[in-house]
C-alpha cells in the first residue's frame, strides 16, 4: 500500500476524515440562526447533531462509509447511538428529507441483524412506497417539514428517499420497492436533465404548464446525482452496458462528469451555480465539490465511467483537504437550499458548517483512500 499518491499522504487524508467526523458530531448552532421552526411549535436543529432532518441523514451515511473502511467500533456506536436517542424521543414527521436516515439504518441492520430496527424500516418503507404524495406521472413529491411542494420534483429526492427505499427493498426482500426506486430515477432524470449541457436542474413543477423554476444548475443539487447514481448502480448490481436502466444511468453520470470538468475553478472547487462566474456572485462551494469527488472517483473505480477526469477529481480532493479547518469543519459550505425562482436566490444562500458538508467531505476522502489500496 503506497504512503503517498498525487503528492498527498494517506495518513493526512485519514487524519482529516477523523477530524471531520469529530466536527460533524460537535457542530452547534450558537446563534439559533439555522433552527427550523415549524407551525406546530417544534424546533428542528438542522445544524447540531442531536435532531432529525436530511442533514443528519447524510451525516450518518458519511460516518457509515468510514466505518466500512476502518471497522472501528466507535464509529458504528456513533450511528447506533443517534438512532437509539431519536427513536427514544418518539421519531418524527415522515417526509422526503427525514427518510434520508434510513439508508444508513438499513445498512446497519444488514450488518448487525438488530431486530429492533425492523419495525422502523418496515413502517417508513411502506410509507414511502404507498403513502408519500406523488406528482403527475407518479413522481415522488418533494414533501418537507415546511411544505408539500405540490407537483414538484427535486433532485435531492433521489438521495434522501429513493436510495433508502431501494436499500430497504433489498434488505427486507421487497422487490416492488426496488422497482419503484428504478422508476423514480428514470422519472427524475427525464424531467431534471439539461440535455444541452449534461447537467441537472434543481427542480421541476408540473404546475403552471410545467417548468424548471429558475433553470438553476445548482452545484449541490447536481452533486446529489453524482453521488446517488453510482451508489444506486452498485446497490442493485446494474450493468452499465447490458442493463437498460444501468446503461441510462451510466450515460447520465458520464455526461454530467464530462460537463463538470471545464467548469471547475482554478482553486479546485466548483461554484454554487455551476455555469455562473464567481464575479457574478456564484461563490465557490465545498460540499458540492466533495460530492463530485465521491461520484467521479467511485464511478471510475467501479468502471461506470472512464478515467479521463482523474486529474480533475484529484485537484478537487486537494481543494476539499484545503477547506477543512483546525476544528474539523468544512469551510465554504452553503446552507440548506430551498427551490429558487431566480438565480439570485442561490447566490444569497449563507455559508456555514453543516453535518452534510462534513459527511460529503468524509465520503470523498474515504473514496480517495481506496486508491491507496
Amino acid at each position: 500500500m503506497p504512503a503517498e499518491l498525487y503528492g498527498i499522504q494517506a495518513r493526512d487524508v485519514d487524519a482529516k476524515i477523523r477530524l471531520l467526523i469529530d466536527g460533524l458530531v460537535n457542530i452547534t448552532d450558537a446563534t439559533g440562526e439555522f433552527l427550523l421552526k415549524l407551525d406546530d411549535g417544534r424546533v428542528i436543529d438542522t445544524k447540531g447533531w442531536n435532531d432529525w432532518e436530511w442533514t443528519h441523514g447524510v451525516g450518518l451515511y458519511g460516518i457509515w462509509q468510514y466505518y466500512l473502511l476502518v471497522g472501528e467500533a466507535r464509529y458504528l456506536a456513533i450511528i447506533e447511538d443517534w438512532f437509539r436517542d431519536r427513536f427514544a424521543a418518539g421519531g418524527t414527521t415522515k417526509n422526503i428529507n427525514t427518510m434520508a436516515v434510513f439508508l444508513t439504518l438499513a445498512c446497519v441492520y444488514e450488518h448487525t441483524g438488530n431486530a429492533t430496527y425492523l419495525p422502523w424500516l418496515d413502517a417508513w418503507g411502506e410509507w414511502a412506497f404507498h403513502d408519500l404524495e406523488r406528482t403527475k406521472h407518479g413522481g415522488m413529491q418533494h414533501v418537507t417539514y415546511l411544505s408539500l411542494h405540490d407537483q414538484q420534483l427535486w433532485d435531492d429526492t433521489l438521495m434522501m428517499t429513493v436510495l433508502p427505499l431501494a436499500k430497504i427493498g433489498l434488505v427486507l426482500k421487497r422487490p416492488h420497492y426496488v422497482a419503484e426506486a428504478k422508476r423514480q430515477f428514470l422519472l427524475h432524470l427525464h424531467y431534471l436533465a439539461d440535455t444541452k449541457t449534461g447537467l441537472f436542474f434543481h427542480g421541476w413543477t408540473f404546475a403552471e404548464g410545467g417548468h424548471n423554476f429558475a433553470r438553476a444548475l445548482w452545484a449541490r443539487g447536481n452533486s446529489w446525482l453524482t453521488i446517488a447514481i453510482p451508489e444506486f448502480l452498485e446497490l442493485l448490481g446494474l450493468d452499465v452496458e447490458a442493463d437498460p436502466v444501468g446503461s441510462h444511468l451510466g450515460h447520465a453520470l458520464a455526461a454530467q462528469c464530462e460537463a463538470l470538468g471545464p467548469l471547475q475553478s482554478p482553486s479546485g472547487l466548483w461554484r454554487t451555480l455551476l455555469d455562473v462566474a464567481e464575479d457574478e456572485g456564484s461563490y465557490a462551494e465545498a460540499s458540492a465539490t466533495a460530492g463530485f469527488v465521491f461520484g467521479m472517483l467511485k464511478g471510475q473505480r467501479k468502471r461506470y465511467i472512464g478515467k479521463e477526469l482523474e486529474g480533475v477529481a484529484v485537484k478537487a480532493v486537494q481543494a476539499v483537504l484545503d477547506n477543512v479547518d483546525a476544528r474539523g469543519e468544512l469551510l465554504n459550505t452553503s446552507f440548506g437550499t430551498a427551490m429558487g425562482t431566480t438565480l439570485q436566490h442561490y447566490k444569497d444562500i449563507p455559508i456555514t458548517s453543516m453535518p452534510y458538508g462534513q459527511a460529503m467531505a468524509v465520503m470523498a476522502l474515504v473514496e480517495f483512500l481506496r486508491a491507496f489500496m
